[in-house]
């Protein structure tokens, strides 16, 4: 099922510390942040491009972050489902991404120093993308 193995690798780095610009996805020992888990994520549903790097903690312009993920060729998503990369507003100017869960999200959490699995949607959603490919 389409998205399965996002979330697997996003579960597979539950307890990774979180560490900002964290890209290690190989080992996963330096840490991710929360675009290095959603690019796990996306590796592992068959995404190839390259995630951004060198962005402040705060960036808040969600339509600019918007267009560069469909630049990266991920198309808008209406309905959830699990694998879904979301972006959050977590709060003023800040912007924060995690994955789509059967019932919540997998997120690099900077209060909580890792990765977690948390129920529900914690943040007001602004954004809802996946990989195109037709189903």
């Amino acid at each position: 099922m389409p998205g399965e193995r996002a979330v697997a690798a996003a579960r597979a780095a539950l307890g990774v510390r979180f560490r900002l610009h964290g890209r290690s996805i190989e080992g996963l020992a330096e840490g991710l942040d929360c675009i290095g888990l959603a690019a796990l994520a996306l590796r592992a549903e068959g995404f190839e491009g390259t995630v951004p790097s060198g962005y402040a903690l705060r960036s808040g312009d969600a339509g600019r972050v918007g267009a560069a993920i469909e630049a990266l060729g991920l198309v808008p998503a209406a309905e959830p489902r699990p694998g879904d990369l979301l972006l959050f507003k977590a709060g003023p100017g800040q912007l924060h991404f995690a994955i789509q869960a059967e019932a919540g999200v997998i997120h690099a959490d900077a209060m909580l120093r890792r990765v977690v699995e948390r129920p529900g949607l914690p943040w007001p959603v602004i954004g809802r993308w996946r990989l195109a490919r037709g189903d």
